[in-house]
């Protein structure tokens, strides 16, 4: 009954899959339109944003995927990609319906996936996330053959890509931010913990945020973790964020306030005031998704996104994540001068490889972003207003003060 029902809303999906594809080839397509035509094109399609159902070939087998493009988009600009894995034996269908995040989508500006397990050889066929085991598919190669199929067709913000999810989807999304990290920016885990003894598995390779959302009395992923027949499976909460405060350099001493009587908000920082690490501890919670099922307090949604998006592959957006040096700003493979600044900033490298480098405002708006091409290049910040930025060269970040 619930395979015929799924197939069911699947087939609808699908249906509406016409009218929204559509939509999305037209829109890449029409740069060379007249104005006046592009008006009465969008008074057609201008409701057109629905989940659509997608299938890509990957390792031999047919993979689906859901997929939502926000009304915004129209091919011009990068967008940031967000993808939300389903608990294990879950469906698109009935995933999707409970932790819609398309009005975000819609507000926020970023394009949302919920892509489908495969069924779990070892696990009587449930449809479970599996990294690469003896004769099984690997779901981490899976998404990242898909973050280039999305791409093919979508101008998406590579330095902008998130994973999230729930039960076995966000040990899944672990597993994202451990084995691929060099594409995911950061990500949010609600209702799971880490496997036991990461150190052996995780392997990231830049500052990583990373968001938890668990339950103190969850007993399907116990808040101090799982062990079995005197194995541990499972490693706790506290265990799973001192992993990543020690990947990220943060302090050992997290800031706490009380979101609600209800909620517990842990924040790690590093040295530099960067926060990279967040637990939201839900007293009482169970096995849920806070805002739909269990704590109404918070919202899962809305606090994956406002903390994800605050990162790109480089770290927090503006936020210095190296030691700073003012009086000579000098960093380990290049050097800037003058610092304070009133218009041309000149940078040296010991090393050139069209190497990006992004200027931000303190707030993490992106001002003025481009490559530098040789051993000696300058930077005409003569348009930026006086104040504090922060300058990203190589994954190293120096502040930079703007005079008038």
């Amino acid at each position: 009954m619930v395979s015929s029902q799924t197939d069911v809303i699947l087939d609808q999906n699908f249906k509406r899959y016409k009218l929204v594809y559509f939509y999305k080839k037209v829109i890449m397509t029409i740069k060379s339109v007249p104005s006046f035509l592009l008006f009465i094109i969008f008074l057609s399609i201008g409701h057109a944003q629905e989940y659509v159902m997608e299938t890509i070939q990957h390792d031999g087998l047919t993979r689906e995927y859901s997929i939502y493009v926000p009304a915004s988009y129209d091919g011009t600009s990068s967008f940031p990609l967000l993808f939300n894995f389903h608990g294990g034996n879950d469906v698109i269908a009935s995933w999707q319906s409970i932790s819609d995040m398309s009005p975000l989508a819609d507000t926020a500006n970023f394009i949302l996936v919920y892509p489908q397990a495969r069924p779990d050889p070892s696990d009587g066929n449930s449809l479970n996330w599996l990294p690469k085991t003896a004769d099984t598919f690997d779901d981490v190669l899976f998404i990242n053959a898909l973050i280039d199929t999305i791409a093919r067709d979508f101008q998406i913000n590579q330095n902008r890509i998130y994973a999230c999810g729930y039960s076995l989807g966000g040990e899944f999304s672990y597993e994202l931010a451990c084995k691929l990290n060099s594409r995911i920016a950061a990500i949010g885990a609600v209702a799971r913990t880490m496997q036991a003894d990461p150190n052996s598995y995780c392997t990231p390779v830049h500052l990583t945020g990373v968001l938890t959302i668990l339950g103190t009395d969850d007993p399907i992923s116990p808040y101090d973790g799982l062990i079995y027949a005197g194995t541990e499976f499972y490693i706790s909460a506290a265990e799973t964020h001192d992993y990543w405060v020690t990947h990220n350099n943060c302090d050992t001493s997290p800031a706490v306030n009380m979101v609600s009587p209800s909620v517990e908000r842990k924040t790690w920082s590093t040295a530099s005031g960067c926060a990279y690490i967040e637990g939201l501890k839900v007293i009482g919670g169970g096995h849920d998704w806070p805002g739909v099922f269990g704590d109404r307090t918070i919202n899962a949604n809305n606090e994956i996104w406002q903390f994800v998006s605050r990162y790109d592959i480089n770290g927090l957006v503006g936020c210095a994540t190296t030691s700073t040096n003012d009086s000579n700003s000098k960093q380990e493979n290049y050097s800037i001068y003058p610092n304070p600044i009133n218009s041309i900033l000149t940078v040296e490298m010991e090393i050139v490889d069209d190497t990006e480098f992004r200027i931000y405002s303190t707030n993490g708006e992106l001002m003025i972003s481009g490559k530098l091409t040789t051993n000696v290049s300058t930077i005409d910040l003569s348009l930026l207003p006086q104040g504090i930025y922060i300058l990203n060269i190589d994954h190293q970040s120096i502040k930079l003060i703007k005079t008038e």
